[in-house]
């Protein structure tokens, strides 16, 4: 089986979704956005190579879903996962790939009404707790964003914050988005802390509060999270 991962930066990585994609029998490839300014043919190759992996991951970004026309990596991406969403074929997508799902499902996507750095609590509804999301009910899961979008139509709400209502949302057993960041690693989150310092300052927080709920939670929500992964993919039609 073939997962094709979208990565928009380096440091931004599967993390801790990786062993449990390799345990479930996936090759992994990944595609960098950066091709689509310098090589762009080769962008658009792999573009239609991924239309027909078994499992299509689209990883998170510092840009916004609404910089289309600053990069254009993003136009491509919706097209690809429009065209996924339409054939029923399995998508993931994880904060701003969550916010490109709803983009390709018709929905808006803005600047929230808060930017959200740290560990918060995610509730699953009533559906998010039939779903694989019921993994991180009770565990404060990361979040490292600032934007949002309407529920789309066709789609489950699976969790909702205090903050953002829609935390979580998918489709049957085969597409899941999630805004938070379960993927995140220790190295990850220390690595986001020192290359985004000036982001996590404007908002108004403090890298050390921010390490301390590391330390308080990071471990549970690595657990959950790959927990919740696993169900995904155990869950998932065969093909």
């Amino acid at each position: 089986m073939r997962a094709t991962v979208i990565r928009h930066e380096r440091m931004v990585s599967l993390g801790n979704f990786e062993p449990v994609l390799r345990a479930h029998g996936y090759e992994i490839e990944t595609i960098d956005a950066a091709l689509a300014e310098s090589a762009p043919e080769a962008f658009a190759e792999a573009m239609h190579a991924a239309s027909g992996a078994d499992l299509l991951i689209v990883l998170g970004s510092a840009r916004g879903v609404y910089e289309a026309d600053r990069h254009p990596f993003i136009a491509p991406e919706i097209a690809l996962v429009r065209e996924r969403l339409a054939a029923m074929r399995p998508t993931l997508g994880v904060c701003f790939g969550a916010q490109l799902i709803a983009a390709a499902l018709g929905e808006e996507v803005r600047p929230g009404p808060t930017v959200e750095v740290g560990y918060r609590d995610v509730a699953p509804t009533d559906a998010g707790r039939e779903s694989p999301v019921r993994h991180v009910a009770g565990v404060p899961v990361a979040e490292w964003h600032g934007d949002t979008f309407d529920l789309p139509a066709g789609v489950e709400r699976l969790a909702t914050s205090a903050a953002y209502e829609n935390e979580a949302f998918g489709i049957g057993d085969w597409m899941l988005a999630v805004q938070f960041h379960p993927e995140l690693t220790d190295e990850m989150h220390e690595e986001w802390l020192v290359a985004d310092a000036a982001y996590v300052a404007s908002a108004g927080y403090e890298p050390e509060a921010l390490r301390a709920e590391r330390q308080r939670y990071g471990a549970r929500m690595q657990t959950a999270s790959q927990r919740m992964l696993g169900e995904y993919l155990d869950r998932l039609p065969a093909a």
